[in-house]
């Protein structure tokens, strides 16, 4: 996170003001890595802006609301979703049950819960008041990970048009995440999905078949995307896929 004085020099938005634009994505700071606005608020006008934009929320309780859009950007090509020998068990032993959308108050709350080595969390009450607001409206979507009737694991994004922007996972149990990843990637590329927003880089994701593209490469893919209708929800996981 930033520290004051480059949180000051930002451009600040207004609340309430849900139809103020967003400084173009090319002003963001490069330290801290994409930081491009402070301020405004988490309505769903202003997320699904956002979104549209490859720009999104991310901060900390007692912080104002910090807007980023870093360069490069992190996504998977659902196609390109990497399976590990021992993943690939994982799935074929069939341990684990999943669902879409059949939880996802308790998957954000998964995703917000205290994780080791990592102090407070970013997924702030407003926010998940804000992405449950967008998934009651269609626009989020969660992927559940059962064992036993017990949650052990999942994820969480927003969708606009034919993007799924990634927002965070969780795991109680091992390889539950990366199940949840797989199931999701899969039902994307049958359903014309393209593409799958990581935001930031991470060792976890890049094992799993992440990769760096810029910038204006992963918004000239947004401005073909996210202007095409997705797929209504709520989703259902589908036999076979």
């Amino acid at each position: 996170m930033s520290g004051n004085n480059q949180v000051q020099s930002l451009t600040w938005l207004r609340p309430g003001q849900t139809d103020e634009p967003f400084p173009p994505v090319d002003r963001a700071l490069r330290e801290p890595n994409g930081l491009l606005a402070a301020g405004g608020d988490l309505s769903l006008q202003r997320l699904l802006n956002a979104y549209r934009h490859g720009i999104f929320p991310w901060y900390e309780a007692g912080q104002p609301i910090l807007w980023w859009s870093p360069d490069p950007r992190t996504v998977i090509y659902p196609e390109n979703v990497r399976v590990s020998r021992s993943l690939g068990k994982t799935l074929r032993r069939g341990e684990f049950t999943v669902t879409f959308d059949q939880a996802f108050n308790e998957v954000i709350k998964g995703c917000a819960g205290p994780r080791r080595g990592v102090d407070g969390t970013w997924i702030t009450y407003g926010m998940q008041q804000a992405f449950t607001q967008m998934h009651r409206t269609g626009y989020a979507h969660s992927v559940e990970v059962w064992r036993e009737g017990d949650l052990v694991g999942g994820l969480y994004g927003v969708t606009v048009g034919r993007v799924f922007f990634g927002e965070s996972m969780f795991s109680h149990a091992t390889d539950a995440s990366k199940v949840a990843l797989v199931v999701l990637c899969r039902h994307l590329q049958h359903w014309g999905y393209p593409l799958l927003d990581c935001q930031t880089p991470s060792d976890h994701m890049t094992r799993m078949g992440a990769e760096s593209i810029s910038r204006a490469r992963f918004s000239a893919r947004l401005d073909q995307l996210c202007s095409v209708p997705g797929r209504p929800g709520p989703w259902e996981v589908e036999p076979g896929i």
